[in-house]
């Protein structure tokens, strides 16, 4: 019988005290986030055995269902950049916000929200605190937002973290709305980012193989710079598929209403157990 490590989650104190008290629709109002398919906490160490902390935006519809953040699109691309570093599970990650931005704006208005923010600092005291973590790295400008936020709190002064706040991971599609050109030349763009934080982060961290050089990203994303999600970053009982390169989670509906309450799974072609004896 094969063994498969998993996430029991938030399970001690502080994190659990974080998860039962977690702020709902009086704080995230639901005209701008998607407060119906509940909170999405975290990925990774709990235990403090972290050196990294990864901060994200929001969750999206794969959150939604694998039940925690980064495990899309926007996941993979950052567990890329984490194998770069030698980092395979030294890492926690957060958002910035607990639930899904719905529509546009609907993060910058609340950015500013003091109960908001009180909350996810409680999360970041809890892991920035009580742990081993040597950097933090915030992708998009909302999560830059919050780092900065909790670095002027009493509670980060005299913290010796080094920061990197990088551009969201997939930002070249948002930025660029289907055409391939400006795709092709915000992704440059990103990478080359992207690759000086790896530097800096790799001589802070020393957590790669000295045998395995350093690989820096090239104009554009290969196969070879994303990463699968580790089994052991999810819930007990995850599919495989769950964590795979292969997008299995879309938002549908004929309205704006019915695509907010509608996530469609598919289980990808080649994990489907049934199809060696279909016709």
């Amino acid at each position: 019988m094969t063994e498969h490590p998993f996430d029991p989650g938030p399970v001690h104190e502080p994190f659990a005290g974080l998860a039962r008290e977690y702020p709902g629709p009086e704080t995230y109002p639901p005209k701008d986030f998607r407060v119906e398919w509940g909170p999405i906490f975290h990925r990774g160490r709990l235990d403090g055995s972290a050196r990294i902390l990864v901060l994200g935006q929001d969750p999206g519809q794969h959150e939604s269902i694998g039940r925690r953040i980064l495990v899309g699109e926007a996941g993979q691309r950052v567990q890329g950049f984490l194998a770069k570093l030698g980092v395979d599970s030294g890492y926690v990650m957060l958002n910035a916000f607990l639930y899904s931005v719905f529509g546009q704006g609907g993060g910058e208005r609340h950015k500013a929200d003091q109960a908001i923010i009180d909350y996810r600092h409680r999360w970041l005291d809890a892991v920035l605190s009580g742990g081993d973590v040597d950097a933090v790295v915030a992708f998009g400008h909302l999560a830059h937002d919050a780092l900065d936020r909790w670095l002027a709190t009493p509670a980060a002064q005299g913290a010796d973290l080094a920061t990197e706040r990088l551009a969201h991971p997939t930002k070249p599609e948002a930025s660029s709305k289907g055409n391939a050109a400006k795709r092709a030349a915000a992704m440059k763009e990103m990478l080359g980012e992207w690759n000086p934080a790896l530097e800096r982060l790799d001589e802070r961290l020393g957590a790669r193989a000295p045998a395995h050089p350093l690989e820096p990203y090239a104009d554009d994303l290969r196969p070879e710079d994303l990463a699968a999600i580790p089994e052991a970053d999810m819930p007990e009982g995850a599919p495989p598929w769950m964590r795979s390169l292969k997008g299995w989670a879309a938002r549908k509906g004929d309205t704006a209403e019915a695509k907010r309450a509608t996530v469609v799974v598919t289980v990808p072609k080649g994990e489907r157990p049934w199809s060696p004896i279909e016709d």
